[in-house]
Parts: structure tokens; C-alpha cells; sequence
């Protein structure tokens, strides 16, 4: 899981990216949400972005974990994982106004905010990444740490973007592995850095 965090940081995404918050163990819908705030202060923040082609087809993704959704993480952020030229479709998060200010293209979109947002076609992709990477990691997994969540998103990334040669999956995975200097155990313990 290491090895594949590490190789997802090297490739910024080009072209247009849908981008969206999210959170690890958000609130629930309907009547129950009403007695759980969403955000609970706990509940561990992190970016979503795919990048699709001309014709809206998901070609990359990249889910990195930020220390909270203000203008300055996400302008670092986009620095950092989005190519200069990207078109950056979100929702009107006023955070995500530091994607201008790091001179990325951005268009922000009102969406309204709850359940019926997730039904607007400028976001499907990374509704329907995100909705499946929640899906596969609650039925995966019997409980994920939030220092460790970097990695077990850098593990849904990494296949997502090779699924396109999954033959060439695992022998990427052993040469890149091969390239990662070695980390001691104590390391990897550590919780992950955000961006």
C-alpha cells in the first residue's frame, strides 16, 4: 500500500477534473441524519478528483486525504496534484476558490447540498468513484484506522488507474516496488502526512 501511495503522487491530473469533498464515516440520511451532524469534527476529510476525457470518460483519479476543506489546504493541494492547465469542475465550497488562487481553471457549480446534488451529470464521476471506493473499503475491511487512510485510498487509486491493463497490474506493482526505498515498520505505523 505504501508503494502504491508513492507512485500515485508523481502523475498531476490533466485536462477537466471533477473534484468534490469528502469525509470517512460521514452522517446518514433521512431522518437519523437530523440527529448527527454530518461533519463531525472527528470524521477524517479528504479530496476527490477524476480526470475525464473530451467525451466524459473517467480516465484518472486521485483521492488524497487534506487536513480540512479551507482555501489554503486546497490551493496547496491543487498545486500539488493537479496539472497547470486543468479545467477543475466542483461544487460552490468556498474552499475551493484556492484552486484559483493556485491558477488552475475552476468552475463551481451550486449544487444545493444534500442526497438530491449527487444526481448532477458535471459530478457523476466522482459521485459514482467515490460512492464505489466507500462501498468496496466498508465490505473490504472490519475497520480502517483514520492515520492509515492515505493508504487504503492509494490502494482503490492505484487499481483504478491501471485497470485499463490489469494483466500489466501486478508486475508494475512488483518493478515499482523494486524503485520505493525499503521504510522500517515504526514508519509505516506512523500516521500519513497530509497534503
Amino acid at each position: 500500500m505504501q508503494v502504491m501511495l508513492e507512485r500515485g503522487r508523481n502523475r498531476p491530473l490533466p485536462g477537466r477534473v471533477e473534484l468534490d469533498d469528502a469525509y470517512w464515516g460521514g452522517g446518514k440520511r433521512g431522518a437519523a441524519a437530523k440527529t448527527r451532524h454530518r461533519l463531525s469534527p472527528k470524521a477524517p476529510t479528504f479530496g476527490a478528483a477524476v480526470a475525464t476525457t473530451e467525451a466524459g470518460q473517467p480516465v484518472w483519479m486521485k483521492m488524497h486525504r487534506v487536513k480540512g476543506f479551507r482555501k489554503k489546504e486546497i490551493k496547496n493541494w491543487g498545486r500539488q496534484q493537479l496539472h497547470k492547465d486543468s479545467h477543475v469542475v466542483t461544487d460552490s465550497l468556498r474552499a475551493f476558490k484556492g484552486l484559483e488562487d493556485a491558477g488552475i481553471g475552476h468552475e463551481a457549480i451550486v449544487t444545493g447540498g444534500g442526497h438530491k446534488s449527487m444526481g448532477i451529470l458535471a459530478f457523476c464521476w466522482v459521485n459514482t468513484v467515490l460512492g464505489n471506493v466507500k462501498t468496496a473499503m466498508q465490505g473490504t475491511y472490519h475497520a480502517i484506522r483514520p492515520k492509515h487512510l492515505p493508504r487504503y485510498l492509494a490502494e482503490f487509486e492505484y487499481r483504478f488507474n491501471r485497470r485499463f491493463k490489469l494483466e500489466a497490474l501486478v508486475p508494475r506493482l512488483v518493478y515499482a516496488s523494486v524503485l520505493t526505498p525499503p521504510m522500517p515498520r515504526r514508519l509505516l505505523k506512523l500516521a500519513e502526512a497530509y497534503w
